[in-house]
């Protein structure tokens, strides 16, 4: 009994310990401010409601137009496939979004067929032949994303967008088996 107690309190304690320095990583990634003057802005996918930007997707698009007003040279990737109740891909909501707040179409690029994170980075890197990019995503995202990215071969500098107090938990502790599972798997 003495075995299994002491096996439940060091899986338990290191638990606590990966998830604390996992925290500290996704926190300092998503305080760090994005140089200017990058080529390319990354906006990764996240889920559509019929044809509507969710919240999540919309601080995503807004933290790449804040950065974008300062930066115009720089190309706008939206990224995202269609997913299961969503009408148009997600990609396809964000250019929508953008073209409303008056980017130009010509420097928004599509990669529309991703269904993952290391898909949306992948195929954006592959289409674009990116070599440097910001990447703007969920504060709690960026970490993951930039870790996929470097290991990709993409220069990458996070830009963090709110996270919505509404799904913060629920979507953080997601990440945290997402970073699990990216370090088990290797990407």
């Amino acid at each position: 009994m003495k075995k299994v107690k002491l096996a439940i309190l060091t899986f338990t304690v290191v638990m606590i310990a990966c998830t604390s320095f996992y925290y500290v990583k996704m926190k300092r990634t998503a305080s760090t401010t994005p140089p200017d003057g990058i080529p390319y802005i990354i906006i990764l996918g996240a889920k559509v409601e019929g044809e509507t930007l969710s919240k999540v997707l919309k601080n995503r698009a807004d933290a790449a137009l804040s950065y974008w007003n300062n930066n115009k040279q720089s190309k706008i990737i939206v990224s995202g496939g269609k997913g299961a109740g969503e009408n148009i891909s997600e990609a396809a909501a964000l250019k929508n979004y953008l073209l409303e707040k008056k980017v130009p179409e010509e420097m928004i690029l599509m990669e529309d067929t991703s269904t993952s994170t290391i898909e949306n980075l992948q195929n954006s890197k592959d289409i674009y032949d990116i070599k440097e990019a910001i990447i703007a995503t969920s504060d709690f995202h960026l970490y993951r994303a930039i870790t996929i990215s470097e290991k990709i071969g993409i220069r990458a500098y996070p830009l963090a967008a709110k996270t919505p107090n509404s799904v913060k938990v629920s979507l953080t502790l997601r990440e945290f088996l997402a970073i699990g599972k990216m370090k088990v798997l290797g990407y």
